[in-house]
């Protein structure tokens, strides 16, 4: 899942961004008004986390603007409590507002709440969260792996990659997003790491090497899950 953070505080925009990265999520950041607009537009956030005192537009005149052609989530970060500015900004389309200062873990289980209720991830079987693309079946429940119905053993790191893949189907993911989502953070050498999780992970899903069914390379970037396979 994507998120967007606007917020002219750099400080708080890294707080933001590093639990975010810590939970799963891709993160874009913007720190004016204007350039949240393009990027709201450009980039198609899942949801966005919308800071209402921004200089060139004001956080409500940036809601306004991605309302116009978009229904994506918006919680509104402020450091006013005033009833009023609340009012407006769920008039105006906002999901939820959050005034400052704020515990991160508690945005983070807004953000989930608004999530679960307007994008769920993947496709999943009732209650037993399994995702799957083609004859791959993940269960999120039990952390299995069955690819044709055989039961398929993966590593903690593998695990958290193909989960990666699934909920972010026909989605380029360049090897610094995947290594920070699943670690938590990068070291030198990771491209080499990833590379090797991936030739790993493949293996187990059967994936050939040379014309992948799958996890597709994009030459240059990262990789992918090709978007005809997820159902």
């Amino acid at each position: 899942m994507k998120v967007l953070v606007v917020d002219d505080d750099e400080k708080i925009i890294k707080v933001l961004v590093t639990y975010l990265t810590k939970e799963g999520y891709m993160t874009e950041t913007a720190m004016d008004g204007r350039m949240a607009v393009e990027k709201a537009r450009q980039w198609q956030p899942d949801i966005v986390l919308l800071d209402v005192m921004l200089p060139e537009l004001d956080g409500l005149e940036v809601c306004k603007e991605i309302r116009q052609d978009s229904d994506v989530p918006i919680i509104m970060l402020t450091a006013r409590d005033a009833e009023t500015d609340r009012v407006i900004g769920l008039e105006i389309g906002a999901d939820d507002y959050v005034t400052k200062p704020f515990s991160p873990r508690e945005l983070i289980a807004r953000i989930r709440a608004i999530l679960r209720r307007t994008k769920p991830e993947g496709r999943r079987d009732n209650d037993r969260n399994v995702l799957r693309a083609g004859e791959i079946a993940l269960h999120q429940y039990n952390h299995t792996l069955t690819v044709q119905g055989n039961p398929v053993e993966l590593t903690p790191t593998e695990h958290k990659l193909l989960e990666l893949f699934l909920t972010h189907p026909d989605q380029v993911l360049s090897r610094l997003q995947l290594i920070e989502n699943v670690q938590g953070y990068s070291f030198e050498g990771y491209e080499r790491t990833v590379d090797s999780h991936i030739k790993n992970l493949r293996k187990k899903i059967g994936d050939s090497t040379g014309e992948p069914r799958y996890i597709k390379t994009v030459y240059g970037v990262g990789y992918k899950l090709a978007g005809d396979h997820h159902a």
